[in-house]
């Protein structure tokens, strides 16, 4: 007889299915991981294309978001926001306003007003910067020309490296300096060594194709002659030496009129300031003048004339003074004292 005390033991097996393997949760897990990329390439995107003002107007206003809302300023916020504050410009109702485009603008209105105001004065300022612009041009031209000048002459060649050319604000300058065995100009004389005249004939002859004016000027070292300053001096050789340049470059076809200033400098520019017996401080340099520098030039020789001294006569008719004839009896001064051998 079976005891009904016993209950039955019922197994229930769970049959795994092979489909679960391929379920679609992992599928949202990446959806959610490439969706979270994209919104960081794209905040990446936005901060590199937002200019640092803004960026640092957006970080004061989640720190302070009150004080830049009534301050305003660069990347404040919508200028339509109900906070207002959003730039300079409150005209504009849309997007926010950089002060660099506020400046632009106030920039450009104060020029469109500059030109009309010179307008009505008959000032064409666009005018005046063309022509200073073709000038310049020419002059660099004309720089060009004399390098290929003496690149081209076998014996200027040797002195390229007596040649300083360069634009400067007053225009191109010239400079032949000396060496230590190749002088310029005889020990202590104003008189040219062959090579040098016809260094500055072929010269005279370029300066003479452009219109502008030319400035000359003589320069030298530091050693003084035996009697100082009192008597013949490097100021008195200086402004010698300027002019006997001045000649050999009309002797080789410039125009004497375009001659406007010629002055002695003595040792007061010098090339080599750390060694002013240096033989490169003995030069002469000369300058194609620019319209502006032309003009200043002529002003102060106006307000100048009295002072201005001449050299001699030939000197004074270029510069349109006048010569007071020789009185009878009237003493010729005494030539200066012999040169000092020790000068250059």
């Amino acid at each position: 007889m079976a005891d009904d005390t016993q209950q039955p033991i019922i197994v229930k097996r769970i049959k795994k299915s092979s489909a679960a393997a391929h379920g679609g949760a992992w599928k949202i897990a990446y959806a959610d991981f490439v969706t979270a990329m994209m919104a960081f390439f794209l905040m990446m995107w936005l901060l590199g294309s937002t200019s640092q003002g803004d960026l640092k107007g957006i970080s004061d206003h989640f720190q302070n978001p009150l004080k830049v809302a009534m301050q305003g300023g660069q990347g404040s916020g919508d200028s339509s926001s109900i906070l207002q504050g959003g730039g300079e410009d409150l005209s504009r109702m849309v997007g926010q306003v950089k002060r660099g485009d506020v400046k632009q603008k106030q920039r450009s209105n104060n020029s469109n007003a500059e030109r009309r105001q010179q307008r009505g004065t008959g000032i064409d300022l666009e005018g005046i910067e063309t022509k200073k612009r073709l000038e310049r041009t020419k002059l660099v031209d004309l720089k060009g020309r004399i390098e290929a000048l003496i690149e081209a002459n076998t014996q200027l060649r040797m002195f390229r490296n007596q040649i300083l050319i360069d634009i400067i604000s007053e225009g191109l300058r010239i400079q032949i300096v000396d060496e230590q065995n190749r002088p310029m100009f005889d020990i202590s004389s104003d008189v040219l060594r062959p090579y040098s005249r016809e260094l500055l004939r072929a010269i005279g002859a370029a300066l003479n194709e452009v219109e502008n004016r030319i400035s000359l000027s003589g320069h030298t070292d530091s050693a003084q002659y035996a009697g100082g300053e009192r008597f013949f001096s490097n100021w008195e050789l200086s402004s010698n030496r300027a002019n006997s340049a001045r000649r050999e470059l009309i002797a080789g076809g410039l125009d004497a009129g375009k001659v406007v200033r010629v002055v002695g400098l003595s040792d007061t520019i010098q090339l080599d300031s750390e060694n002013p017996l240096d033989p490169i401080n003995r030069r002469i340099s000369i300058i194609v003048l620019n319209k502006e520098s032309e003009q200043a030039i002529r002003s102060e020789l106006i307000g100048r004339a009295p002072d201005i001294s001449v050299h001699s006569a030939q000197d004074a008719m270029e510069l349109g003074q006048e010569i007071e004839p020789e009185q009878p009896g009237q003493q010729v001064p005494a030539p200066p004292l012999p040169f000092n051998p020790a000068v250059q």
